[in-house]
């Protein structure tokens, strides 16, 4: 296939550790583990941001949240950055959306001919920090440990009723398009919110997990006192002090993430059964926007460096690529170009739009240098950067000691290397890359504008008549199933496949 069909399956919040070569054996995900037999394993992938709106604007378009000004969860999407879904369209695609991105601002396409849902959360500047007032918690959006102390089991939640709409005209989609009425290549992204907290499973799936070993974290709760700086920021935006977290809320949170996973795992298995039934073929790539602490050093959700947080689970299903596990560090900025590169567009033309690197090549064993990562939001008062480059991560923040962990022999990061000659070679060289990739002060004074000038934005659009920017799904009952202005001979002979069997 010269432009091979593409399913995008994006999750949210997974945290990528649980998959060390596709999914871990004890976790109940017969779908993903069939997908993983067919696919190339990036073992060590890591989000560009280990945020939502971040790292999804930079999946897309294959930048860094510096570049593309995406900086938090209320930061607009440029709408003339360029996405995959703009060079794939570009070429021929039909592009089209089920499911969340995040989109902040007018624009909620950027370059999807089509979105099938609406996003569950808001497009607008409501959520946004501010670096003019530290230790300040905006209390009715940020986290908070009640999603800990609040897990369980419920047969229906506000992300299960988005998740199951997605699910539904994700599949819809999959049947119509074997129908042939457009002969255009296609990519399909279907973006899930689970498994992102809070921490609520069907008992069908939470049931899966009651004997499971693993409901604890491999490294318990570290003391406020003695976490590093940004931990402790983390901490008192989540305001930890007014939770009582016990032994038994992290088990029940774990097992409930657990269960989500089985629940998606239950989805993707539709689509990959109904791909079989209508004999379409597609490369397929899975991937989440970020990973989740799941308690480990007592954090939750996401916001940090450490694994459980920026590293995710990413696997490509293509022609061409052998099954396979890849060790070396990729990048979720990698799927743009990756993304082009198996639709044969041109590198030449995508290659100004992304610093992300095609991984084709790095799955058939090139080499790619180290892998950057970015935060600028809640719980940071300037701009932190992160390199992750052979064993080693390294990072830095204008308002904190530097870190350096070798992942090789302190998989926990639990020994900053700062400091011990024995490592002193690596740390220079890393700090070396990091002082020609960045400018710390433009980075915060860049984070720092865009945010004062989104907060005078919101206010005034707020006051008086609020013309929302979420998107609003359109679907044309009129063009639907049977009307006057249609042959029904027709409409029943066109909604047929396969015909005449």
């Amino acid at each position: 296939m010269s432009q091979p069909n593409i399913l995008i399956l994006m999750v949210d919040q997974l945290n990528g550790t649980l998959f060390p070569d596709g999914p871990a054996d004890w976790l109940h995900l017969p779908n993903l583990k069939r997908l993983a037999a067919r696919s190339v394993r990036f073992t060590n992938s890591y989000t560009a941001s280990p945020l939502c709106a971040p790292g999804r604007a930079s999946f897309m378009s294959g930048e860094l949240p510096s570049v593309t000004g995406v900086y938090d969860n209320a930061a607009e999407f440029p709408s003339d950055l360029p996405t995959y879904a703009h060079h794939l369209r570009r070429a021929g695609y039909h592009t089209c959306l089920s499911g969340k991105m995040h989109f902040v601002g007018p624009d909620q396409m950027h370059g999807f001919e089509e979105r099938l849902t609406t996003d569950i959360y808001p497009a607008d500047f409501g959520w946004t920090p501010d670096y003019r007032k530290p230790g300040e918690r905006i209390d009715w959006w940020y986290h908070n440990m009640g999603s800990v102390t609040g897990s369980g089991v419920a047969e229906i939640t506000n992300q299960m009723e988005y998740d199951d709409e997605v699910a539904h005209c994700a599949s819809a989609k999959l049947y119509d398009l074997a129908r042939g009425k457009d002969e255009r290549p296609w990519c399909l992204t279907v973006s899930f919110t689970h498994p992102h907290d809070p921490y609520v499973a069907r008992r069908k799936f939470w049931d899966m997990y009651e004997d499971c070993e693993h409901l604890e974290p491999e490294v318990g709760a570290i003391p406020y006192e003695a976490q590093d700086a940004h931990s402790k920021r983390i901490f008192d935006a989540n305001d930890w002090r007014s939770f009582d977290i016990t032994r038994e809320d992290i088990r029940r949170s774990r097992r409930a993430y657990f269960a989500n996973l089985s629940y998606l795992d239950e989805k993707i298995g539709q689509f990959l059964d109904i791909l079989e039934e209508t004999r379409q073929e597609a490369a397929i790539l899975f991937v989440s926007d970020h990973g989740d602490m799941l308690g480990e050093r007592g954090l939750w959700f996401k916001m940090t460096f450490y694994e459980g947080s920026a590293r995710v689970p990413m696997m490509l299903c293509a022609p061409g690529l052998e099954p396979r596990r890849v060790a070396q560090p990729v990048s979720t900025i990698d799927v743009c170009p990756t993304l082009c590169d198996l639709a044969g567009v041109s590198m030449a033309e995508v290659a100004p739009w992304t610093a992300g690197e095609s991984l084709l090549p790095v799955a058939n064993g090139a080499e790619r240098g180290a892998v950057a990562m970015e935060y600028a939001a809640e719980a940071s008062y300037a701009p932190l950067v992160a390199l992750r480059e052979g064993r080693y991560k390294y990072t830095r923040c204008t308002l904190d000691p530097e870190q350096l962990f070798d992942l090789d022999d302190d998989p926990h990061e639990l020994v900053n290397l700062v400091g011990d000659p024995a490592h002193g070679e690596a740390l220079e060289s890393l700090r070396a890359k990091a002082d020609a990739r960045w400018d710390l002060e433009r980075f915060d004074g860049d984070v720092r504008k865009s945010q004062a000038r989104r907060w005078v934005v919101y206010e005034a659009l707020r006051n008086g008549a609020y013309f929302p920017w979420d998107y609003q799904p359109l679907q044309r009952a009129s063009d639907r199933f049977m009307r006057n202005h249609m042959d029904l001979n027709e409409v029943e002979e066109r909604a047929r496949f396969p015909r005449g069997e």
